[in-house]
């Protein structure tokens, strides 16, 4: 509704102008004001869909009524229609081709009806200002419009993000939790299930003590596999490793597993202390290592080595071939402990020793880099919206800053070439004499103007009395003045003179 409300009030607006000039007491008719009236009602009616159509519809009207297009009773719906063709055309290329279609269009009126070429410019003047003036301030509030329908689009989608991050990052938070839970506590209840295992085969104990310690073994191992069933399904594949510092060192670790009854050798001592992710990934690689040790290959040596340079720490735990597991993992360990390993900047390798054992390496730096935080997309979309709209502002700049440029050069050239057309050489002027026809003074001059000026220059004195006609020719190319004067009576020069 809002919208029918505004284009009847610009039809009602342009029609003003029409009804005041086009009428009979302007010189016009009853006739032009209808069909004026007529041709911008639909020019409004099909702006919103092809607003191209109805300016070069208004250019039309103008054209017959002034070759300078400039006209008093279409230049509102002129500038009008250039605006709205600015704001409402989503693409820049026909519009440009209809405002070359145009000054082509006068250029060629202009020949036909044999008028001057001034004309002509000043019909490119007002398609300029009139028009293309309009135009491009439609184009700046068309991009003006949209960066700030990006900014609140891009507001509300970051709010939805934001909330959506949130929930995530809390689901994420509860899964790196979960897998602290498994790889801690699967480590103690491995640790539990080789003291049982000791207990079991223990000739200090009773036939009972000993199927009780059995079956407390048999219970750590299936409670370890449930653990890591039930933490399984927590487990995200791209969940980011805690940044807490264990709480214990590498020696207490491998201290605790040597008292369990895991024959665990640590070279060398003390273990080089590394800062943050580094640090807990060292840890967590230890401790995976003594855990797979245990439950895979209890009763087997393991070994831990901690190598150091001055820009890296290798460390590297190996485990001999076993007497039998406790249970067999599904490779979730090894999986998120790489993850945690390339978070810390570091490498992780795995594999069978040639005895049947087992070896986990892992190359950590120590210094580990921060990790850059990738662009939003929201921040993208945004930066691209500001560079269209700062394209457009460029376009609006260039683009009337090259019409003026063209406009000048054609203007100068065509300066040059009128002036040429009126230009008499000295020569040939001192060459003619007085009471020659004029076919006489064509054959004698080497080069005769095509036409004369249009008039004597301002200040020129009066004519001789009794000639029928004065001609004047430029004397120089470039300067106005003086020129020369050629007053004819009864076909023959009666006289000539240099004007100042």
């Amino acid at each position: 509704m809002r919208e029918r409300l505004f284009d009847l009030g610009l039809w009602l607006l342009l029609c003003v102008p029409v009804l005041l000039r086009s009428d009979p007491n302007d010189g016009g008719s009853w006739l032009q004001v209808a069909l004026g009236v007529v041709v911008l009602g639909g020019c409004v009616a099909v702006s919103r869909r092809w607003p191209l159509v109805a300016l070069a519809a208004t250019v039309a009207a103008s054209l017959p009524a002034s070759l300078e297009l400039f006209t008093p009773s279409y230049s509102l719906a002129l500038v009008a229609f250039g605006y709205l063709a600015g704001r409402r055309q989503e693409h820049t290329r026909a519009a440009l081709w209809l405002f070359g279609s145009v000054a082509v269009a006068g250029l060629a009126l202009t020949w036909l009806t044999r008028t001057s070429l001034g004309q002509w410019f000043t019909l490119l003047l007002a398609l300029a200002l009139a028009v293309v003036a309009p135009w491009l301030i439609g184009r700046y509030v068309r991009q003006y419009d949209r960066l700030v329908r990006s900014g609140w689009e891009l507001a509300d989608r970051m709010e939805r993000e934001q909330a959506a991050v949130a929930d995530r990052e809390r689901l994420r938070e509860r899964s790196r939790i979960a897998g602290d839970m498994h790889d801690s506590l699967g480590h103690d209840l491995a640790l539990i299930a080789i003291r049982a295992g000791a207990l079991e085969v223990s000739s200090e104990l009773g036939p009972e003590q000993q199927r009780a310690a059995g079956e407390l073994r048999r219970a750590a191992a299936d409670a370890t596999a449930r653990l890591r069933d039930i933490i399984g399904v927590l487990r995200e594949d791209d969940s980011a490793a805690p940044t807490s510092p264990p709480g214990e060192t590498v020696e207490e670790l491998t201290a605790r597993a040597r008292a369990s009854g895991l024959a665990v050798t640590l070279a060398p001592t003390p273990v080089p202390t590394l800062p943050g992710m580094s640090g807990l990934a060292l840890h967590r690689v230890v401790q995976e290592g003594l855990t797979n040790a245990a439950r895979h290959a209890p009763g087997a040596a393991v070994s831990v080595t901690v190598d150091q340079d001055p820009t890296s720490v290798r460390v590297r735990v190996v485990s001999g071939p076993g007497t039998g597991g406790t249970g067999s993992g599904g490779g979730t360990g090894l999986v998120g402990l790489d993850e945690r390993v390339r978070l810390a900047g570091g490498t992780l390798g795995h594999r069978a020793t040639d005895d049947g054992g087992f070896a986990l390496t892992a190359v950590l730096p120590r210094n580990p880099p921060a990790p850059l935080p990738a662009a939003p997309t929201s921040a993208r979309e945004l930066d691209r919206a500001r560079r269209e709209v700062r394209k457009g502002l460029a376009r609006a700049i260039w683009i009337p800053l090259a019409l003026l440029a063209a406009l000048g050069l054609l203007m100068a050239g065509v300066a040059l070439w009128t002036q040429a057309r009126s230009y008499l050489e000295p020569a040939d002027y001192d060459r003619i004499r007085v009471g020659q026809s004029l076919a006489e003074i064509d054959e004698e001059a080497e080069d005769w103007p095509d036409r004369p000026l249009d008039g004597p220059p301002r200040g020129a004195p009066a004519e001789p009395p009794g000639m029928d006609a004065c001609r004047y020719y430029r004397s120089t190319m470039l300067a106005a003045i003086p020129v020369y004067r050629l007053c004819f009576a009864d076909g023959h020069l009666a006289g000539k003179a240099e004007v100042p």
